[in-house]
Formats: structure tokens, C-alpha cells, sequence
């Protein structure tokens, strides 16, 4: 008998393959050499996309798709991720302190539908982002610039106090209350580029989250591709944007963004010949390809973690030891050999390596004796009484693993029962929306690689504070750190704030990030060192 999950996977998969056929019907060709010939990319890309607003988004998978819609003032890098590369923004400079910084656009950067991109689309970007009503997660990234916290919390409502000015169409100034260093980095953020005030006003009003400008029919962008095709839960098209200002350069014609979100079939997929790219590759199957087919497999560092959210407003969730006791009994590094196959690096606190200056902890020992003695302590002696909770985790096979091995550490440690639920990735969104959780799989990706763009999002209310955690030591020391200028003592009081949390754990931090891809040996410009991703404007094939 088939489960209904299995009866959901084999539906996408014929929804996918379906049309693959159909074009490579009559052929022996494999789809993945048809399109290569082509100069189109196959692409796994996780789940469906829950929109593609660049304002409404939080995910990787969407944030994906709009790094090849959306271009912000500046881009990733192709070659060194500590550094921004020109996007919109030919060229800045910022002052000594790092308080002020001024964008110089380019003329030669157009919209889809014709019109030019000026300073006032960066404007009118960052009213909609700060907009009250329009809620925007993405809006505590700006909080920095003068007033704009303020504008977003409904406290101004005269925009031009914002610390953001256009002196004319192809400059920004930004005021900033606080020094930040990696500014320029943090505007590769597809939410803070300029956005078509014209095509939103013509589906809606500023602050209007049902806006249909995002959907296929009535999508205008800036960036190196633009929206041809969006057949929702079967592929995302994009082809090669002939207006765009560095055209010339873009070897690929277009992009097919697939949203499987079950690495099995990715993986047949691929080994089928119907992806070039995949999202990730199963840890039981990793040994075989590195063994097997060691050009197919694509691994770096990445600039992010993967913890467990608490929601600290639920009992006994909210008691320091519970959280702790949890931490402990959790044995990190057989989880990442056993379990993941060294798929990723078994986390030693919430500050992934690659930040700059910035020493990681080691503030997670695996001590069992220890968490029983403090569940005992928070009044649940060898588990007794204490409430079943469940892990919240969106639809993976591997996030399922790490669940099912935790859950057992629980039990055998603790002796307590865990459950565990898995939702679709657009359903799992609007529950950490919503707060809908005692305990929640979750990882960030971080776009600066400085510290405290890590641990500004867990103070009181800030953006990826799921749990509703809240600690005034901490909220001060990251304030204070943001005020200061001198990198050491920036970094100093960063790690006091870290170690506040460490101990605290409003999340339980998992692993530290790596990924681990099947990729096509003979894409060319991948980079394994850039701990971001390569943009796809920088990607071609070599079919000699």
C-alpha cells in the first residue's frame, strides 16, 4: 500500500518528468545535453516559492529565483564572498565611520517594461519594505538607517525622515544611527533593491500584501533574467533579459527553477538526465557518489546553521534548564558522522565559522548526566510528567533523520517522548509566521559575513526571533557592539552576547552549515569557495 506521501512524491515526479519527455520525445538525447546544447539550466530548487515579492519572501528557495529576477544596488561576488560586486550601484563610498555611505547607479539599467531605474525606485523599495501595514520581515535589515525603525513601527509617517535620500536619479545617500562595515554586503538583500513603482501601483497599493504585480502576467524586473514561465508546483522559467545592462555577458538563455522537495527525487532526476543542479543529495547516498561519481558531487562551506527554534512561551519550554537539558543530551557529532555522513559540521553555538575575525564557540557539550540532573532539577526526575512536544520540520527526508535521531537521544537519555510533524514548505512558513510551534527545525543563511548580522536577529523582536525570546543583557550588548566602530571591541561584546545566548538557548543549535550538491561536471563557474552560492549570471557550460 502506498502512503499518501509517497502517492504526493510520485505526482510530482510525473508532473515534472512529464513535460521532459514531451520535449525530448523521438530522441535518445538526454534532456540535461539538449538543454546544455541550448544554454538552459536545470535546476532544483526545493520547494514551491511562496512568493516572489521580493518584499514578502524569507526563503532560500525564493530568495534563489529573485538573485536572477531582481538586481539590488549590489550582487554577490563571483569569486570572494567577503565582497559586494556592482549590481545596480556601479560604484560607493561610505565615510570613515561607516555611517554614511553613497550609491552611484548606473545609467544603462532598465525595467522590463521599458522605463529607466532610478534613485526613486530604491526610494519608493524602502518605504514599501518599512510600510507598517505591509509587515515586511525583511525590514528589520534597514532598522540601522536613521528613523527607519521608526517609519516601520508607525512612530513617523513622513518618509522623508528616513535616513534614505536621492539627491538626483542616479544617487542614494544613507544615514545609518550605528557603524556598519558590511553595508554594502547586506545590499545584495534582493528586499532592498529598487522595485517598479508603476507596476506596483497598477495591481494594488503600497502596502497591499495581496499586490499581484509578483505573478507571471505582471511581473517587472531589473535583474540579468526575467519571468517567462510560472507553472506552479512544476517549474519556474526564466530567460535571459535582452535589456539587461551586461547582457552580453550572460552566457546562459535561460533557467528552469524545479520545486522538489524530496531529495530521492531529485536525485533520480539527475541521475535520469533530467537536472543539472540539485538542491542537495541524501547523506545515505552521498558514500556511492563520492565513490562512484566524485565529479558529480559539489560541496562548500556555507555562511549558515541549522538549529531547533524553542518557543519559549510554552511550558516547561520557558524553565532554562528544560532548554538546556535538551542541548545536552544531544550528541552532535554522532549525528554528523553517523547519521549525515560529515554532510555537515556538528555546531558548537549559534555563530558559524567563515565571520570575519570572529572565533567560534564550543559552548554545546554532549553531557547526559548533566541533563538529566537538570530536568530532574526543573521538576521532571527521568522524564516523569514532563508534556509531549513535537519538532515542527518542513517536508525533507534528512530533516527527518536528524529528527528521528533526536528524538531517540530524548528517549534514551531523558526518557521522554517527542513527537515529530512535518509540513509543506509554504504550510511550515505560515506556522513560524504564526508562532504555531513548541519546537521547530529551522537554519539561516547569512548574507554579510560579520557577527552581527548573525545575532542582531535573535535580540527582543527582531526578525528571526521565532520563539519570542527575550533578554535585556543580551539586546545590550548587541546594541552596544552596533555603536562602535573599533572591530576588536565590536567583536569582544558580540561574543559576551553569544555566550548569553549559548547558554540561554531560545534555539538549540544543531550543526553549521555545508552544502552538498549533485551538480553537472560540466557547468563551469561554480566556485566552491564562495559560502553564498555562484549567481547564475556567472554560470556557462563546457560541452567540449
Amino acid at each position: 500500500m502506498t502512503t499518501p506521501r509517497a502517492r504526493a512524491a510520485f505526482r510530482l515526479l510525473t508532473l515534472i518528468i512529464a513535460p521532459l519527455a514531451l520535449a525530448a520525445c523521438g530522441s535518445s538525447e538526454r534532456e540535461v545535453d539538449r538543454a546544455a546544447r541550448e544554454g538552459i539550466l536545470l535546476f532544483g530548487n526545493y520547494g514551491e516559492p511562496q512568493t516572489l515579492d521580493p518584499h514578502l519572501v524569507t526563503g532560500v528557495p525564493e530568495n534563489t529565483i529573485l538573485s536572477a529576477l531582481m538586481e539590488p544596488l549590489t550582487t554577490l561576488h563571483p569569486t570572494d564572498s567577503r565582497l559586494a560586486a556592482p549590481g545596480v550601484a556601479e560604484s560607493w563610498e561610505h565615510s570613515d565611520d561607516y555611517t554614511q555611505w553613497t550609491f552611484n547607479l548606473r545609467k544603462d539599467a532598465t525595467w522590463t517594461n521599458g522605463d529607466p531605474v532610478v534613485a526613486g525606485d530604491v526610494l519608493y523599495s524602502w518605504q514599501r519594505l518599512l510600510h507598517p501595514e505591509l509587515a515586511a520581515q525583511y525590514a528589520d535589515l534597514i532598522h540601522p538607517v536613521r528613523n527607519a525603525r521608526a517609519y516601520n513601527f508607525g512612530e513617523i509617517t513622513d518618509f522623508s525622515q528616513v535616513g534614505i535620500k536621492a539627491p538626483d536619479d542616479h544617487t542614494i545617500v544613507v544615514t545609518l544611527d550605528q557603524p556598519m562595515p558590511y553595508f554594502d554586503i547586506l545590499m545584495v538583500t534582493p528586499a532592498l533593491g529598487p522595485i517598479n513603482q508603476r507596476a506596483v501601483e497598477a495591481h494594488g497599493t503600497i502596502s497591499d500584501r495581496r499586490n499581484s504585480w509578483a505573478t507571471q502576467e505582471n511581473y517587472v524586473s531589473n535583474g540579468p533574467y526575467r519571468m517567462k514561465q510560472w507553472s506552479e508546483n512544476q517549474r519556474i522559467i526564466l530567460e535571459k533579459n535582452p535589456d539587461y545592462w551586461d547582457a552580453d555577458k550572460l552566457a546562459l538563455n535561460e533557467v528552469h527553477y524545479f520545486p522538489i522537495d524530496n531529495t530521492k527525487t531529485e536525485e533520480s532526476l539527475f541521475m535520469s538526465g533530467r537536472l543539472h543542479v540539485t538542491n542537495g543529495v541524501s547523506a545515505d547516498k552521498l558514500p556511492f557518489f563520492r565513490e562512484n561519481h566524485a565529479d558529480w558531487v559539489f560541496e562548500r562551506p556555507r555562511l549558515g546553521n541549522y538549529y531547533y527554534y524553542i518557543n519559549v512561551d510554552r511550558k516547561p519550554l520557558d524553565d532554562v534548564r528544560v532548554r538546556q537539558a535538551l542541548s545536552l543530551a544531544i550528541d552532535r557529532e554522532l549525528i554528523a558522522d553517523k547519521v549525515l555522513k560529515g554532510t555537515q559540521l556538528p555546531a558548537g553555538g549559534f555563530v558559524p565559522p567563515g565571520m570575519a575575525n570572529y572565533e567560534t564557540s564550543d559552548a554545546l557539550p554532549f553531557d547526559p548526566d548533566r541533563a538529566r540532573q537538570l530536568l530532574a532539577e526543573a521538576g521532571y526526575p527521568d522524564g516523569e510528567g514532563f508534556p509531549v512536544h513535537e519538532i515542527l520540520m518542513n517536508t525533507l527526508e534528512d530533516h527527518r533523520k536528524i529528527a528521528e535521531a533526536i528524538q531517540e537521544m530524548w528517549r534514551k537519555e531523558l526518557n521522554i517522548g517527542v513527537g515529530i510533524y512535518n509540513q509543506e514548505w509554504r504550510v511550515y512558513l505560515d506556522s513560524m509566521d504564526n508562532n504555531d510551534f513548541s519546537m521547530a527545525r529551522a537554519g539561516l543563511v547569512y548574507t554579510a559575513p560579520d557577527p552581527s548580522d548573525t545575532l542582531y536577529w535573535m535580540t527582543t523582536g527582531g526578525l528571526f526571533n521565532r520563539g519570542n525570546w527575550s533578554d535585556p543583557r543580551y539586546d545590550a550588548l548587541v546594541k552596544r557592539a552596533n555603536s562602535v566602530s573599533d572591530l576588536e571591541l565590536r567583536n569582544q561584546l558580540l561574543k559576551e552576547a553569544e555566550t548569553i545566548m549559548n547558554a540561554e538557548l531560545p534555539v538549540i543549535p544543531l550543526f553549521w552549515s555545508i552544502d552538498t550538491l549533485l551538480r553537472d561536471p560540466r557547468i563551469v563557474g561554480m566556485n566552491p569557495e564562495l559560502t553564498n552560492g555562484t549567481p547564475v549570471k556567472y554560470l556557462s557550460f563546457n560541452l567540449e
